[in-house]
């Protein structure tokens, strides 16, 4: 093998390794993320393209739909939620909406396209009439 070839591979493997490490999520923040599919507990809608929900107590999400999901604005909307496997979510592709309103029953599937935990700064800027 050549010096060339060699510091050809050398170089080549840096730099894939430092892109794979750039591409990984902050491994200090995903605990934060993550919540139990059972604090779940309230949501609102200030669009038909984002959801905005309650964890227990004082934690709020931001989940941003990949399409409109006109249901969330009726006035008797509900969702309805489906968990599979764990219970724990972390990920956007941890959730499986839909959107009932009664009495017909009929659902509309609302796809999560992004999950983001709001800043104590970001909820206080949420309208009393729209924070969950």
């Amino acid at each position: 093998m050549s010096i060339r070839h060699s510091v050809f591979v050398a170089l080549t493997s840096a730099v894939l390794l430092t892109t794979m490490v750039r591409a990984q999520p902050e491994q200090g923040n995903r605990g934060d993320a993550c919540f139990f599919s059972r604090d779940f507990m309230q949501w609102r809608a200030p669009d038909a393209n984002t959801i905005l929900i309650r964890v227990g107590v004082n934690r709020f999400y931001r989940l941003d739909l990949g399409a409109p999901c006109r249901a969330l604005l009726f006035p008797d909307a509900h969702l309805v939620t489906v968990f599979r496997g764990s219970d724990t979510i972390c990920r956007p592709i941890d959730w499986d909406l839909r959107v009932s309103q009664y009495p017909a029953g009929i659902t509309e599937q609302c796809i999560v396209r992004a999950m983001t935990r709001l800043t104590p700064e970001q909820v206080a800027a949420i309208p009393p009439r729209l924070r969950p």
